[in-house]
């Protein structure tokens, strides 16, 4: 079958094209042909060796696919096999034309969602889901999403007011991205790309501060943004470092102002993230969550997809579609 191999860390251009055997699903296992596969940030960040990976490579790279159940292994359901899924792979595997994963790893896609959009809402509004409930809004709270016109940030801002959000800030980076947070519900929007943003939000804050803050950004400007939280109720949640490190804020920064920092990571928050899939296909199905589609491209071009995410290109999820998919 046709496959994206990993076959080191490094530039985009280490994702190679490539025939591979077929798979075969073991006890407890199903077979997905794939139809769409996700371009994911963490994948670049895998790839990029920003984060140690413990395989031999090569390896067929990918952590999630949506397409239909065509097989099943011993002890699986065989109802299954036709139906429609997202599934996921913390052994890789799903940048490729068929993918065996656990049974339990997989969601079923609500009628009504094609499976394109399902596979570009599947992660990133499944962590959305989460990151709002344990946030805890009051309704009168004020907020700050960062990188809301995409990616999870996206998401958030689309989902905040329902969560009990009063009042939406947002980053973008550059015009067109602050004009699509608005569409999704920002009342203000600051370009995170002029050096000194936070000091811009200061201004536009008008002595009032931020009740929460979901930190996708970290790096410096996290630790600028504390002295613009409410003093002994402001949270902070981290979940992402699109700066190229997490949030450079210690313990006696969060003590001295008496604010909290919640890290947003680890198995017991990303089993949170799987139970959280379901509910987001079916907000998407239903129309309470508009999927970002940002473009489909043939998955031989899996490098070039690495790579308009490293230049902050896509404005949505980019999609992998196997020839004949």
């Amino acid at each position: 079958m046709h496959a994206i191999l990993l076959t080191g860390t490094g530039a985009p251009d280490v994702l190679v094209a490539s025939e591979v055997p077929a798979p075969r699903p073991q006890a407890g296992e199903i077979l997905v042909h794939t139809e769409a596969i996700p371009v994911l940030f963490p994948e670049t960040m895998l790839r990029s060796g920003a984060f140690p990976l413990p395989v031999e490579f090569p390896i067929v790279f990918g952590t999630q696919a949506a397409g239909v159940i065509a097989e099943v292994g011993a002890g699986v359901d065989p109802a299954l096999i036709g139906q429609r899924a997202v599934v996921s792979s913390n052994s890789f595997g799903t940048y490729a034309e068929q993918v065996c994963v656990p049974v339990e790893t997989a969601t079923a896609i609500p009628d009504g969602l094609g499976t394109v959009e399902a596979a570009a809402v599947a992660m990133s509004g499944s962590v959305a889901i989460p990151l709002l409930e344990t946030a805890r809004l009051t309704g009168t709270e004020t907020v700050l999403i960062e990188a809301a016109a995409t990616g999870v940030g996206a998401y958030l801002t689309q989902l905040a007011k329902e969560y009990g959000a009063a009042r939406v800030i947002a980053t973008a980076g550059g015009a067109e991205k602050a004009a699509q947070a608005r569409e999704f519900g920002a009342d203000i929007v600051v370009d995170h790309h002029i050096p000194g943003w936070t000091e811009q939000l200061r201004e536009m804050l008008g002595g009032t501060t931020l009740d929460v803050v979901f930190d996708s950004i970290g790096g410096e400007s996290a630790l600028a943004l504390l002295d613009l939280m409410t003093p002994l109720r402001g949270r902070m949640l981290s979940y992402g470092f699109l700066s190229g490190a997490p949030a450079q804020v210690g313990a006696m920064d969060l003590i001295m102002r008496g604010l909290t920092l919640i890290g947003c990571s680890g198995p017991d928050w990303l089993a949170g993230v799987a139970a959280a899939r379901a509910a987001a296909l079916h907000r998407a199905a239903t129309g309470s969550l508009t999927p970002l589609v940002d473009r489909v491209l043939p998955l031989d071009q899996a490098a070039h997809a690495h790579q308009l995410l490293a230049d902050r290109a896509a404005k949505g999820t980019i999609v992998l579609r196997p020839a004949g998919a």
